[in-house]
């Protein structure tokens, strides 16, 4: 192989590794509505500790008795690592409160601003930097 294939390969393997990563991450506005913040009350079935964002997903009973799944966005692991939450914070069963903003499409997938434990312990696990809207951040993330 000759050094301009090389570097062509190179380049193209690197152009094609960024876009996808670039891809793959969103601002809060490409996907939630600012204008639909909704409060969930539901038991945690499964934690994603995934890049670009944690994901929690609840079980909610509805007034009528009925159940549905709900995917909650949250911060980066590595930011929520930082505000001392990790993949074992919040034990699989655990009810939770969640404050966030409702997706545009209206699916059951939300981004999450707030969890509150039974205890009554909150926690921020929004992202920040990203269109999210602030009210319900700490003073951290102010």
């Amino acid at each position: 192989m000759s050094f301009k294939q090389i570097v062509t390969a190179a380049a193209f393997i690197l152009t094609t590794s960024f876009s996808a990563q670039s891809n793959a991450h969103h601002a809060f506005g490409a996907e939630f509505d600012a204008n639909a913040p909704l409060v969930l009350r539901g038991s945690v079935t499964r934690i994603e500790w995934v890049n670009p964002h944690a994901w929690f997903h609840i079980e909610v009973t509805k007034d009528d008795g009925t159940k549905e799944q709900w995917r909650i966005e949250g911060g980066t692991p590595n930011t929520l690592l930082r505000r001392g939450i990790n993949k074992n914070s919040i034990a699989i069963g655990t009810i939770i409160v969640v404050d966030g903003y409702q997706a545009k499409d209206r699916s059951n997938s939300a981004n999450g601003r707030n969890i509150t434990l039974a205890d009554g312990k909150k926690m921020f696990m929004g992202s920040s930097g990203t269109g999210a809207p602030k009210d319900g951040a700490d003073a951290s993330d102010r």
